[in-house]
C-alpha cells in the first residue's frame, strides 16, 4: 500500500491561502486555480481540492449551517488553522511569500501573466523599511479583499449587486484601529461603494440580529427617491450571510458604538 506523503508547511500556506480566497462553492478539482496552484505544490487536483475541504471542516462558519467539509483534517491543518486565527497578518505575510515562491520555482514562470507578476515583485521588495512597509500594505489589502468578497460569493451583502468593480471589502473595525485584526476576514464586510461609504461615515450599521440599521438623524426630503431606495428601504433587512469567516460579533459592536451615529 501506498504511503500518503505528508503535506510541507509551504504547501499548507498556499493551501490555506486559497482556501481564503476561493468561495466554498468552487473548491473542486475543476477550479481552474485549484489545477494551476496544485501544480505548482506537486500536488494533484483532487488532492488540493480535498485538503481545501478538510479546512473547510475546522471553519464555525461552514459547520454552523449543516455543512461539514471532509472529517480529514490532519494535526498540522489544525495547527495552521490556530495560527492563522491567533495572528493574521503574519499568516498573510507568510502565505503569499509562500505562493511566490513556488511561483518562482515554476519552470512556467517566464509565462506568468502581468498581475501575478507584478506580486511577485512586490513580494521581493521585503528588503528596505520603505519598500517593506509599502509592499506589505499593498499585499495584505489585496488579501483581505479576496478574502471578504469570496466569503460573500463577490456580492454586497446588503444590495446583492454582483459587479466586482463596484464591491469594497469594508473594514467594521477601521484599518488604523485594530491592527491585529486589520488582515481578519471576519473583521470584513463586502458591499457596495455607495453602502462602504455610508457604513464607514457611520450612517448605517449592523445590529446584533444581522440587520442593517439605518440612522434615524439623517436629514433628507421625502422627494430623495435615491435615498430611499438605496439606502433606507433596506433599514431592518437581514444581510446576507457568508459562506465562511462569519463577521465576529466583537466588531460589530464597536462599529455600534463607537461609529454609529458619531458624524451627526
Amino acid at each position: 500500500m501506498r504511503s500518503r506523503v505528508a503535506w510541507t508547511r509551504q504547501q499548507l500556506l498556499v493551501a490555506f491561502s486559497l482556501y481564503c480566497k476561493i468561495p466554498f462553492g468552487r473548491l473542486h478539482q475543476r477550479n481552474s486555480e485549484i489545477i494551476k496552484y496544485a501544480a505548482l505544490i506537486g500536488r494533484t487536483p483532487s488532492a488540493l481540492a480535498m485538503k481545501l475541504t478538510n479546512i473547510a471542516s475546522l471553519d464555525p462558519a461552514i459547520t454552523a449551517t449543516g455543512r461539514k467539509g471532509l472529517k480529514g483534517a490532519s494535526r498540522a491543518d489544525r495547527q495552521m488553522w490556530e495560527e492563522m486565527q491567533n495572528d493574521w497578518d503574519r499568516f498573510v505575510t507568510q502565505s503569499e511569500k509562500a505562493i511566490q515562491e513556488v511561483l518562482l520555482k515554476s519552470s512556467t514562470k517566464n509565462n506568468l501573466i502581468a498581475d501575478e507578476q507584478n506580486s511577485i515583485e512586490e513580494l521581493q521588495n521585503y528588503t528596505g523599511e520603505n519598500k517593506i512597509v509599502s509592499s506589505k500594505v499593498r499585499v495584505g489589502q489585496d488579501f483581505f479583499r479576496r478574502a471578504v468578497l469570496s466569503a460573500y460569493e463577490n456580492k454586497c451583502c446588503i444590495t446583492g449587486l454582483s459587479v466586482r468593480q463596484l464591491l469594497v471589502a469594508s473594514h467594521i473595525v477601521p484599518w488604523g484601529i485594530d491592527k491585529k485584526n486589520r488582515l481578519n476576514p471576519r473583521n470584513g464586510l463586502s458591499l457596495s461603494m455607495l453602502h462602504d461609504k455610508a457604513f464607514d461615515s457611520g450612517l448605517i450599521t449592523i445590529d446584533r440580529d444581522m440587520k442593517v440599521c439605518v440612522s434615524s438623524k439623517i436629514s433628507i426630503s421625502e422627494s430623495d427617491k435615491f435615498f430611499i431606495s438605496a439606502l433606507r428601504n433596506y433599514h431592518g433587512l437581514p444581510i446576507v450571510q457568508p459562506e465562511k469567516f462569519n463577521p465576529h460579533e466583537d466588531f460589530l459592536i464597536y462599529h455600534r458604538e463607537n461609529i454609529f451615529e458619531k458624524s451627526f
